[in-house]
C-alpha cells in the first residue's frame, strides 16, 4: 500500500506522461489550476427515485471496496487510483495512467 498523499509533501512522483516542459516560455501554462475530481462509482436511477430521496438515502454504486477510483482533471480521465484513508483524511494514491475509452463506457 502507498503512503497517504498529505504524508508525502509536493508531488514529487514519476509524471505518468513525459513532459518536455522545461522551456521557460510554458512556465505559465504550469501554473494553470487544474480541478481534480474522484469517481468512486456510477448510478442509474429513475427520475422518480431520485427526487424521493431524502437525508439519509443510499445510492448503490456499481463499484466494490477494493476496484480503483477514477481520477479526473477538468473533468476527462487522466489517472486510476486507489483510495487511502488515515485517520481523518482521505487521499488517493495514483496506480495508472486511464484509459478514456474505459471511462466512457464505465468499465474498469
Amino acid at each position: 500500500m502507498f503512503p497517504p498523499m498529505w504524508a508525502l509533501g509536493p508531488l514529487r512522483a514519476k509524471p505518468l506522461v513525459p513532459l518536455a516542459w522545461s522551456d521557460p516560455s510554458v512556465s505559465q501554462v504550469k501554473a494553470v489550476n487544474v480541478e481534480i475530481q474522484v469517481v468512486l462509482g456510477r448510478a442509474s436511477l429513475p427520475m422518480q427515485q431520485l427526487l424521493r430521496m431524502g437525508r439519509g438515502a443510499v445510492i448503490p454504486l456499481d463499484a466494490t471496496v477494493n476496484e480503483e477510483v477514477w481520477i479526473l482533471a477538468n473533468n476527462h480521465p487522466v489517472a486510476r487510483g486507489e483510495i487511502q484513508i488515515s485517520d481523518d483524511k482521505i487521499a488517493i494514491a495514483v496506480t495508472r495512467e486511464a484509459n478514456v475509452y474505459d471511462y466512457m463506457a464505465g468499465g474498469a
